[in-house]
């Protein structure tokens, strides 16, 4: 089978110790950060998203599959109903089991609504770990390794680049602290984009088809595989047998996990109404995206009915994320589908319908992945991602946590044995002074967010004028990366042009 010519990422001697030490020292952050408050602590009645994932094992655990997704006597969806797929209720079942092997009655059906003790906690928090260090930690050293792959590496920029994708300070934050399983599903995706870049498209695959199966947001980044699998098959011997052969992998991976789903389509169509909650509006608290920020001069709600909605925010998600696909079919790549899987997720998070404010980390990990090639970008999109989080971990009582994670990531990242690709830029003065100021206005929001109460007539804000500032730099950075990623297209039409005039 004939082998694409592309731009291939490098080809990585680390060592095995210095993996041990950032793989053990990013536990330890986790731990110390799990010691700490989760959403929804004590607060009665629905309590936050450390209940809903306790009830999830609780629904799992004493209902047949059938009902997971079903308004029953036993599953009162009204009550935080399981609004992921089946794969992430999988793994509701497996941790339920452990817990209820240990301490049943903090799984208990009906009963256990609110459960909180000292031993339940930590085994809740032993399974947001264990998962992470089963998925998340593993997809993150294969994907050095091949990242590095052939290249002798005694500056230290291996360990710096595990080290920036196991310390993501928003991922810590929001799994460990808030308390969430992000670590399996975008663990999965790392691992699949670990898989296509060294060649085993099979592999990725199934990984990615998994990672959509735990969490539906992982579509953010089917665009980005899709062109870019399709770009490569489309270069071999045999595309159309290429292209089949992948598509029967994920048709396979799909019905093997939506078995028992499968025997008619009310039951598929169950599923899908909880995967999709239409009826929640197209955005809900302050997100940092498109509709949430315009939502101050155009009052989307009140003009507009849901199916309209629907139809505009696919159209402007569609486009947005066009041009990234269009050019990774015609220039396959992979530092272009690092930049693709960053300019898709970003579409998907300022124009898709009902998008969280948790969901800006999903563009964080590809920006993680090219933080050697773009330090400037992932340093900058890392601080306004944390920042557009800031009002929920102030509601969970994080601030600590937050600035703890924050300065280590930051002392980390300023590390000498980054290499500085900041240095390529040559910043002027004025875009200097720009930086300066947003950041300034950054921290003066901090302060006043934490210290001042804001005016009645205006309750939210604060809240606002951080989603505004934020929802800035991610259209600036969204811009920036979609034109980094068509300058790679110039780069290699001359590098073919070249090999063709030798």
């Amino acid at each position: 089978m004939a082998k694409t010519k592309r731009k291939r990422i490098g080809e990585a001697a680390i060592s095995p110790a210095a993996f041990a030490v950032i793989s053990l020292f990013a536990l330890l952050i986790r731990i110390l950060v799990s010691i700490g408050p989760y959403s929804g602590k004590a607060s009665p009645p629905k309590y936050g998203d450390y209940e809903a994932q306790r009830h999830w094992m609780e629904i799992t655990l004493h209902t047949p599959a059938s009902e997971w997704y079903r308004n029953t006597s036993s599953n009162d969806l009204a009550y935080w109903g399981l609004d992921y797929p089946p794969l992430s209720a999988y793994q509701s079942l497996a941790h339920g089991l452990i817990l209820n092997s240990s301490i049943p009655s903090s799984v208990a059906l009906l009963s256990s609504r609110g459960f909180e003790s000292p031993s339940s906690n930590r085994m809740m928090r032993w399974t947001v770990i264990s998962s992470d260090l089963m998925v998340f930690f593993p997809a993150a050293i294969w994907f050095v390794l091949v990242y590095f792959r052939g290249r002798n590496q005694d500056d230290g920029s291996a360990w710096w680049l595990l080290a920036m994708i196991l310390l993501n300070p928003g991922l810590i934050l929001i799994d460990h602290g808030h308390f969430q399983y992000n670590c399996i599903s975008l663990g999965l995706t790392l691992g699949a984009v670990a898989a296509v870049v060294s060649e085993k498209d099979v592999i990725g695959a199934i990984l990615f088809t998994l990672a959509i199966n735990h969490k539906q947001m992982s579509m953010y980044f089917a665009p980005a595989f899709f062109s870019y699998l399709l770009g490569k098959c489309l270069r071999r011997r045999y595309p159309v047998l290429e292209v089949m052969k992948l598509g029967f992998v994920v048709l396979a991976t799909f019905a093997l996990i939506w078995w028992p789903y499968l025997h008619s389509l009310e039951a598929v169509m169950e599923v899908l109404a909880r995967l999709a909650p239409f009826e929640r509006g197209i955005y809900e608290d302050y997100v940092a995206n498109f509709w949430c920020s315009t939502s101050v001069v155009i009052k989307w709600k009140r003009l507009f009915a849901i199916q309209p909605l629907k139809i505009l925010s696919l159209i402007l998600t569609i486009s947005a994320f066009l041009p990234s696909l269009i050019q990774q079919i015609k220039f396959p790549s992979d530092h272009g589908f690092l930049y693709a899987m960053l300019n898709s997720s970003f579409s998907f998070y300022l124009f898709s319908y009902q998008v969280h404010e948790k969901s800006i980390l999903l563009p964080l990990l590809p920006a993680s992945l090219l933080a050697q090639h773009e330090p400037l970008l992932f340093g900058w999109l890392m601080f306004y991602a944390l920042f557009s989080m800031y009002p929920l971990l102030c509601r969970d009582k994080l601030i600590l946590q937050y600035s703890a994670t924050l300065a280590l990531f930051y002392l980390i990242y300023r590390s000498p044995y980054r290499r500085d690709g900041t240095k390529r830029y040559k910043l002027s003065l004025p875009k200097k002074a720009l930086m300066i100021l947003l950041l300034l206005s950054s921290f003066v929001l901090h302060l006043i967010y934490l210290i001042l109460n804001p005016p009645k007539k205006y309750p939210f804000l604060f809240e606002a004028l951080i989603m505004f500032l934020c929802f800035s730099q991610f259209v600036m950075l969204t811009l920036y990366a979609n034109t980094k990623q068509w300058m790679l297209s110039d780069y290699l039409t001359r590098t073919m042009s070249e090999k063709k005039n030798l």
